[in-house]
């Protein structure tokens, strides 16, 4: 595994085998380089849960951590991404994590000798988002297969929902969606959208997401009617099948996507993603650096995977 671009980058085994890895961490496992890694984070878009998770997983691994500020970098000058990552290829940097908002702003820099992470590209993907809420739901359930999952939101212009949904379809689970007509993504066939009622009362996890205001391009009045319609409200909640969980990939628009008590709830896991995303982020680093396609050395999940 050289890059992570988008989940199609990795195999089933190879998903199973990062969450093994990620919860190995989790319990406290630890790695030492055999040589010094230098690692970057450009970050063209604004974060905080992505960015501050990579910085810490990095230095949880040891790495060397090159500063890159796109406010005070040759980015202002009007240096392209291709001339700012080969840049940093020549003075030795091993991998670069990129949030852009161009979407497949990776497809210039295939050919350069450095580790490509993608930590989300316009609309396009958010694969180590979409690994670690494999991973909490894997914590939960132990399996994806026949597992009812339903995205509620700001469907057409969530990576986060284009990712999960490949590749919770691959595992097996049974993905549904529901949005307002105008964030409806045509791609998806009409019979996968359903009512809010029907999710709520389906659904084994309810992944809800945050509104996209800054990619649309006035504001909607929807926006003002959201939380009565398609918002978690407290009485939603309690429809929802006792052992089922609420999700978020953050951040929260509060009394908007969710009501504001329901987001440290006992279902809610939106606390435990963002916990959950250091250890994967751990573990998606060690596997580029060390270019190690295998799995690690206790390979339950896969095995257990492979059997079912």
């Amino acid at each position: 595994m050289r890059h992570l671009r988008t989940m199609d980058d990795l195999s089933d085994r190879e998903i199973f085998s990062l969450i093994e890895e990620a919860l190995e961490f989790q319990q406290g496992k630890s790695w030492v380089p055999n040589e010094q890694y230098f690692v970057t984070n450009l970050f063209y878009e604004s974060s905080t849960r992505t960015k501050c998770s990579f910085e810490v997983a990095e230095r949880k691994l040891g790495l060397s951590v090159l500063p890159f500020e796109v406010s005070t970098s040759s980015v202002n000058k009007g240096e392209s991404l291709y001339d700012t990552a080969k840049t940093l290829e020549s003075l030795g940097v091993h991998a670069l994590v990129i949030r852009h908002p161009e979407e497949e702003f990776f497809q210039p820099l295939q050919n350069l000798n450095l580790s490509i992470i993608n930590g989300g590209d316009g609309c396009g993907h958010h694969p180590t988002q979409s690994l670690l809420d494999l991973m909490t739901i894997y914590q939960e359930y132990g399996k994806f297969e026949g597992l009812q999952i339903t995205i509620i939101g700001d469907i057409r212009h969530s990576r986060v929902a284009r990712s999960n949904t490949a590749v919770l379809k691959r595992l097996g689970a049974n993905v549904k969606f529901v949005a307002p007509e105008e964030w409806k993504d045509s791609s998806y066939e009409e019979q996968d959208y359903i009512t809010m009622e029907e999710a709520i009362k389906t659904s084994d996890v309810v992944m809800l997401l945050r509104i996209q205001h800054e990619r649309h391009e006035k504001k909607n009045e929807l926006i003002e009617l959201y939380h009565q319609q398609y918002g978690l409200t407290l009485e939603r909640e309690k429809q929802m099948k006792p052992t089922s969980i609420i999700m978020h990939p953050a951040p929260i628009n509060r009394g908007v996507e969710i009501a504001t008590e329901l987001v440290e709830c006992k279902r809610s896991r939106i606390f435990k993603q963002m916990e959950n995303g250091l250890y994967m982020r751990m573990a998606v680093l060690k596997r580029v650096l060390t270019k190690n396609e295998g799995g690690t050395n206790n390979d339950n999940i896969t095995k257990e995977w492979e059997m079912a």
